[in-house]
C-alpha cells in the first residue's frame, strides 16, 4: 500500500454503541499493517476490546490510563503485536474506566492526548520510524475520552450501521465534531465514512446506504461490511478477521477499505512523470 505524505491520524467514533466501530478499527488497522504500513492504534475505550482482538492480557499492562491520567511517555506503554511487525498497540487497562471522572477537574484536560501522541510520533520520526497512520478507538459516548481523541487527530472515521437510528446519531456526532473544530481542533475533517452490519437483501440497509450515498459521496468508502459470524468470532480468539479468516468476505472487505484509505493518502501522480 502506498504511504501518505505525513502520518494520518484517525479517530474512530460513533456514540451509537454495536455499530462495528472497534471492529472496523482494529481490521483497518491490521490491514494497513499488513500492507506494510507503520501503524498505531491507540485503545481509548474502557471497554478494551481492541487489546482483545489482539490477544493482549489487559491486567498485566499499563496503557492508555497511565498515558492521559499520569502522564506516562506512549513509548514505555507501546506494545509490538506478534505477527504484525508494522503494527503497535497501547491498551486499554481497567482503570481507564475511572479516566472519565479524573479528567474533569484537570488543566488542559482535552488536549492530553494530543501532547502524548506529538511528542511519541516526533521521537519516533527521530529515529527515522515515521507512523503512517493512528488509529484511535473511542468509547460509544461523547464524553472527556472521545474529545480527547478528536481533539488528537486529524481526520474522523465514521463507521455507520445500516439502521435508521444510526443516521439519527450521526447527526448528533456531527455536531459534536463543529463544536471540537470551533473551539479546540480546526484541523478536524470528517473524511471517511464506512457502512458496517449490511445485509443487502433487507430494504432498510439499501435505503440507509442510498442515503449516506447522497449527503456524503466523498467521505463514503462504498465497500459495505457484511453481516457476517467470522468477523464476530474472530476476537474470542485473540484475533482480527484479516488473521482468523483472510479469506472471508469480511476480511476482503476491510481490505479493499484499507487500500482505498492508503490511496486517499498517497501523494497526488505528477502528471509530468505519466507517460
Amino acid at each position: 500500500m502506498p504511504q501518505p505524505i505525513s502520518t494520518r491520524i484517525f479517530t474512530v467514533a460513533n456514540q451509537k454503541g454495536g455499530v462495528g466501530k472497534t471492529t472496523s478499527a482494529v481490521n483497518i488497522a491490521a490491514a494497513l499493517a499488513m500492507g506494510g504500513l507503520r501503524t498505531l492504534i491507540l485503545d481509548l475505550d474502557p471497554q478494551g476490546n481492541a487489546s482483545t482482538a489482539f490477544g493482549i492480557a489487559r491486567d498485566e499492562v499499563m496503557g492508555m490510563y497511565e498515558v492521559i491520567i499520569k502522564e506516562e511517555a506512549i513509548k514505555n506503554v507501546a506494545l509490538k503485536i506478534p505477527g504484525y511487525p508494522s503494527l503497535e498497540v497501547v491498551p486499554a487497562t481497567q482503570s481507564l474506566a475511572n479516566a472519565e471522572v479524573e479528567l474533569v477537574p484537570m488543566v488542559a484536560r482535552e488536549t492530553r492526548l494530543k501532547k502524548a501522541l506529538t511528542n511519541y510520533l516526533l521521537e519516533a520520526a527521530g529515529r527515522g520510524e515515521r507512523f503512517d497512520y493512528v488509529i484511535i478507538d473511542c468509547p460509544p459516548s461523547l464524553g472527556l475520552l472521545t474529545i480527547n481523541a478528536l481533539v488528537a487527530a486529524d481526520e474522523l472515521l465514521i463507521p455507520i450501521q445500516c439502521e435508521y437510528y444510526s443516521l439519527e446519531g450521526l447527526s448528533l456526532l456531527l455536531h459534536t465534531v463543529t463544536l471540537i473544530q470551533e473551539h479546540l481542533n480546526p484541523n478536524l475533517k470528517l473524511s471517511t465514512i464506512i457502512l458496517t452490519m449490511y445485509d443487502g437483501r433487507t430494504r432498510l440497509a439499501n435505503d440507509v446506504a442510498d442515503e449516506i450515498r447522497r449527503h456524503y459521496p466523498k467521505e463514503l468508502i462504498d465497500v459495505p461490511i457484511p453481516r457476517a459470524v467470522r468477523v464476530s468470532e474472530a476476537p474470542s480468539y485473540g484475533q482480527t478477521v484479516m488473521t482468523y479468516d483472510p479469506g472471508s468476505n469480511g476480511a476482503d472487505a476491510y481490505a479493499r477499505i484499507a487500500r482505498e484509505i492508503a490511496r486517499r493518502g498517497a501523494p497526488p501522480i505528477n502528471n509530468a512523470e505519466v507517460i
